[in-house]
């Protein structure tokens, strides 16, 4: 039950999540002109902090130890005139009364902006193992990096991209490291199996035992894990097990608000959550992206960044609300090697550009139908945003590799379909 009732009064926007998309909202709102009160709640209690340094500098050897603070608090109050309400887990909304409960009290809005943001998905049964983590906030990366420290025997459990940034911190330690994973390759889902496989090189070249295809059946351990069992029953020894195998929406706190929910708060091409004065943003947000005519659910730092901006500005200026439409794109550092994709993957194949598959640098071009869609590369980042703005214009497949033609000193490889 609440203890306490904050009254926002009249023009006032709440922002429920204290994250990259959250803070983009709180900023967005001032520069377009906004002069009410705003309210930024948080469950954790640290400012808003840059998510991917998690899995890169915070676990590299040596590596800062400290957050990146997106916002000092000196600026947040006072330039941007944020009340924060850090620490207090949102519970539930009542969009009747346009009220959020957090921390024990009511916070009552005109606006509100849904960014809580996705949990890190877990292995049922081995709460309370010691050594077993997941990777999500700053308290998990401090854990998972004190284990590296300690040369820790690492199991990585998915080959996605937080696990292979994992595994790549264990292996610059010199630290024996095994990847399980339950695909036929790494980032299937993301990429395709062809090109997911082409990535698993970079793991099997740099010393990371990777076992794909693999399921894991059971943690081994009393008090503290010691091996994980797979499902040919194989036991992996291990001192630390980092689990990375997806990220669920954080919406539970939404039960009986009447928000859609479906992977996600449902939106639509407007960020609009189908409650008056309600947007989301980030990775708790399934919008219909115009640009490929579809419902997605992106979990990017680059889409959380401009949703959430151009959440704040719909949601304080709805009579000038522009639609969001994105060419999703993410990045991650493996060993040293860059990995870079942008648009979506999708079944009608795709063609290799530039470079080779099998070596350390390589383009691959996805098509849908006739047009251009997505695009990956290794080692590529002179190429990535040139493919991202021809996906955004709809440019066609073939204009897409005639311009990658006369661009690359390196003829196609090869094509698959």
């Amino acid at each position: 039950m609440s203890t306490a009732t904050v009254r926002t009064g009249p023009g006032s926007l709440v922002v429920v999540g204290a994250s990259l998309a959250g803070l983009r909202a709180v900023e967005a709102a001032r520069k377009t002109g906004f002069a009410g009160r705003i309210t930024l709640i948080g469950d954790e209690p640290h400012l808003p902090y840059d998510r991917p340094p998690l899995s890169k500098e915070l676990l590299a050897p040596g590596g800062p130890t400290d957050p990146v603070t997106l916002r000092s608090r000196a600026e947040l109050v006072d330039e941007l005139g944020v009340e924060l309400l850090l620490g207090a887990p949102a519970t539930g909304l009542d969009p009747d009364a346009g009220v959020v409960h957090a921390g024990g009290e009511d916070v009552a809005y005109d606006a509100l902006i849904v960014a809580t943001g996705a949990a890190a998905r877990g292995l049922p049964g081995t709460e309370g193992l010691a050594g077993v983590h997941v990777l999500r906030t700053l308290d998990d990366a401090r854990a998972v990096r004190r284990a590296l420290d300690e040369g820790a025997r690492t199991v990585v459990v998915g080959a996605g991209f937080i696990g292979s940034e994992v595994a790549s911190a264990a292996r610059k330690r010199g630290s024996p490291v095994t990847i399980v994973e339950a695909l036929p390759a790494p980032l299937v889902r993301s990429v395709g199996s062809d090109l997911g496989a082409a990535l698993a090189l970079l793991h099997t070249r740099n010393g990371t035992a990777l076992r794909c295809g693999q399921a894991v059946a059971a943690l081994e351990g009393t008090g503290r894990v010691e091996g994980v069992r797979l499902a040919d029953d194989t036991v992996i020894e291990a001192d630390l097990v980092v689990v990375g195998i997806g990220a669920v929406p954080r919406t539970d706190w939404l039960a009986g608000s009447g928000l859609p929910v479906d992977d996600g708060v449902v939106c639509d091409e407007f960020l609009r959550a189908g409650a008056p004065g309600v947007y989301a943003a980030g990775d708790v947000v399934r919008w219909h992206n115009p640009l490929f005519d579809r419902s997605m659910r992106v979990e990017h730092w680059s889409s959380a960044a401009e949703q959430g901006a151009r959440a704040a500005r719909n949601a304080v200026s709805p009579a000038d609300a522009q639609p969001y439409a994105t060419v999703p794109y993410f990045w991650s550092d493996w060993y040293g090697s860059r990995v870079q994709f942008a648009g979506v993957a999708t079944h009608d194949g795709y063609e290799i550009v530039s470079g080779d598959p099998a070596g350390d640098h390589f383009v691959a071009l996805y098509r849908e139908g006739d047009r251009l869609t997505g695009v990956l590369t290794l080692n590529g980042q002179r190429h990535v945003m040139k493919y991202r703005r021809l996906i955004a214009q709809r440019a066609r497949f073939d204009e897409a590799i005639a311009f990658a033609r006369t661009s690359a000193p390196t003829r196609p490889a090869s094509t698959a379909s």
